[in-house]
């Protein structure tokens, strides 16, 4: 297709582009650059040095959790939440829940999500962009809260120890590279047999035969989830204990109750599709056929900040998602907007609004991790904020960063806090959601 009145770059153009080139300071950044990467170049060391590690309400929790060569960020940041309440129930020091026992249930559901997904759109042309959605996006290892929660739900939990990790369970590339092609071979069959007026039990036979392959598959790549086993454990006293005979639901009610009942997502969202004070949800975003669907209330930041720094003055962390790309620095464990600003550093501004940065598809949730800090001045205004993230405990504060309250603003899309720190917008969870196309960036987290 020829562009309508499109205009070509002329030599006269490029002529002066040249022309600002060897006026500006553009020589002397070519030097610099081509030996160095523009994230470290991007940080100013003054700024940097307010990011202190040291908050006016600072919860102690365990040591840092490593999700390896795995998507699972939004597992990790859940059962990192959990953990804590466990560890203090039992007075443990050091704990995990087992991340590759919900994977892989998750994995398993999410085939199942997709194929009827499939089945659901199956009279719509395959160059349909809700079609075309579906297929591109398949089974990853990204997630939300609300899909955690199913699967929990639905399957339980279990000590690491009782379904350890494996290669494939840390390392998921490989997995997916072959979950993807099978699922999209299974895909064209339902759409095939559909288009020749198969009927629901015969689609349902073509699906269900799907699912006891991959359910193999990932048998062999996780191991057999286990259906009991005994909590051993070493209490803060060096005390060993053994309690036996648990299932992965009886492991559950005994451990957390129904304490996943009072959660919710609030989410911060300033674009104009998503007025304020609203529930949403996104079209097939989700992972257990007929479990919860994903919801979140999208609120002022004002109001979001509340809710989230009551419940840290309390005690508790908070999961949260955010766009980890961007302004941060890995050796200093920094998220900061004016630490990292690379606008500055190479001379060409790409700062945007979080409105604009959404639309235009520039910023979105990619990564989940829990506050478990916040540093108030005056004990109401934050100004940085400690960060339990997932990426082992190496380096400075053991695995630990910290994020600047500016970074908080740009880049914090979404965090799961008790609805008893909402007050009376807790009631909004009880309306109709709103219902966002597949493919809105609010859904990013779980691709």
């Amino acid at each position: 297709m020829v562009l309508k009145s499109a205009k070509p770059v002329s030599d006269e153009l490029l002529g002066s582009f040249k022309k600002s080139y060897e006026s500006d300071t553009a020589a002397l950044r070519t030097q610099i650059f081509a030996s160095n990467a523009i994230q470290k170049l991007s940080l100013d060391p003054v700024p940097a040095r307010e990011m202190k590690f040291k908050f006016s309400n600072d919860i102690k929790t365990m040591t840092a959790t490593n999700q390896k060569s795995s998507g699972r960020c939004w597992l990790f940041a859940a059962t990192n939440v959990l953990r804590e309440v466990i560890g203090k129930k039992k007075n443990i020091a050091e704990f995990e829940l087992s991340q590759s026992y919900l994977a892989f249930w998750d994995k398993f559901e999410r085939c199942n999500y997709f194929l009827e997904s499939v089945i659901d759109t199956a009279d719509l042309p395959i160059t349909d962009r809700t079609v075309s959605f579906i297929l591109q996006t398949r089974v990853n290892d990204g997630g939300q809260w609300d899909m955690f929660t199913n699967i929990v739900r639905k399957y339980g939990i279990v000590p690491k120890d009782a379904m350890p990790e494996t290669f494939q369970s840390s390392n998921t590339h490989g997995l997916s590279g072959v979950i993807s092609p099978y699922l999209l071979k299974s895909a064209l069959a339902l759409r095939r047999a559909a288009d020749g007026g198969a009927s629901e039990e015969e689609l349902q036979a073509i699906k269900n035969k799907a699912l006891d392959e991959l359910f193999v598959f990932l048998t062999e790549c996780y191991s057999l989830p286990p259906e009991k086993f005994n909590f051993e454990y070493v209490d803060k006293d060096d005390k060993y204990h053994i309690e036996k005979g648990y299932t992965p639901i009886t492991f559950r009610d005994e451990m957390i109750g129904n304490m996943l009942d009072d959660y919710v997502s609030i989410i911060n969202a300033p674009t104009t599709n998503k007025p304020y004070e609203k529930l949403y949800t996104v079209r097939y975003l989700g992972n257990v056929v007929g479990g919860a669907p994903v919801l979140h209330l999208n609120l002022p930041m004002d109001k979001f900040k509340e809710a989230v720094v009551s419940q840290i003055k309390d005690g508790e962390p908070v999961w949260f998602g955010s766009d980890c790309g961007k302004c941060g620095e890995s050796t200093t464990r920094i998220w900061d907007d004016a630490s990292v600003n690379t606008s500055r550093a190479v001379g060409l501004d790409i700062t945007m609004s979080k409105a604009d940065a959404l639309d235009s598809g520039y910023s979105m949730m990619n990564h989940a991790m829990v506050l478990t800090g916040v540093n108030l001045e005056d004990d109401t205004v934050p100004t940085r904020w400690k960060v339990e993230n997932s990426w082992g405990s190496e380096g400075v504060n053991g695995g630990y960063y910290i994020a600047s309250d500016s970074w908080f603003d740009l880049f914090v899309y979404q965090a799961v806090v008790n609805k008893k720190y909402l007050g009376e917008l807790a009631k909004l969870y009880e309306t109709e959601p709103v219902e966002l196309d597949p493919w809105d960036p609010i859904g990013s987290l779980a691709d």
